[in-house]
């Protein structure tokens, strides 16, 4: 048996004082470090969104469009973002207080400016992939533990493509080790993730 831990986007711009913040976004760190040092997973994989100064997904690209409006991208319906998570900039930079050293492997996602990437593993067009699942079948991974940010968005789409694309592993979702952007999104998320099979824990069972 291989487990895994995913962190996803655990990054400035989606914690307080960040382009794009989630609410007590930074409350996820310290879950993230007590897991990462208790020695129950034998890799841990942090994603990390990675954006191009013009990427499609920011409203400032789209002349007319505010923050949070509705548009388009990739033929898809689209959220508008503020600016957020710049390739070289500190708001893409991880929180500073997660444990780095403990990572293994980075898995950066949005590079391409024509479509948006919440998951980890493929483009939101479902085109293109990351790697990350072949990545983690060539480890041998048989159980995957997914937290970060946000629930709604990246940690949503992140364990339902896990659960599509890595037949035969174990998902599951570490509930307190997530913040989202909606509390009616974050409900919808998780029941979505229950629907496809990934099992809800919280982080108080694993590795005591």
């Amino acid at each position: 048996m291989t487990k895994a831990l995913l962190l996803i986007d655990i990054q400035n711009g989606f914690c307080p004082g960040g382009n794009l913040p989630v609410e007590d976004g930074d409350a996820v760190v310290s879950v993230a470090n007590r897991l990462m040092a208790n020695g129950t997973y034998d890799l841990v994989v942090a994603s990390q969104d990675w954006h191009p100064a013009n990427h499609g997904s920011f409203a400032s690209q789209h002349p007319g469009k505010k923050p949070f409006d509705m548009g388009e991208l990739s033929g898809q319906p689209q959220v508008m973002w503020p600016d957020h998570c710049v390739q070289g900039t500190q708001d893409a930079d991880f929180h500073p207080d997660l444990d780095t050293d403990r990572i293994d492997f980075v898995q950066r996602k949005g590079e391409n400016p024509a479509v948006d990437s919440y998951s980890a593993f493929r483009d939101n067009d479902k085109a293109a992939l990351t790697g990350l699942a072949d990545w983690l079948k060539a480890k041998a991974v048989t159980e995957l533990h997914v937290m970060g940010l946000a629930t709604d968005y990246c940690v949503k789409f992140s364990a339902l493509d896990a659960v599509d694309m890595l037949p035969g592993v174990k998902v599951r979702l570490i509930a307190d080790g997530c913040r989202g952007i909606d509390a009616k999104g974050v409900e919808d998320a998780i029941e979505a993730m229950r629907e496809a099979d990934v099992e809800i824990i919280d982080s108080s069972r694993i590795g005591f």
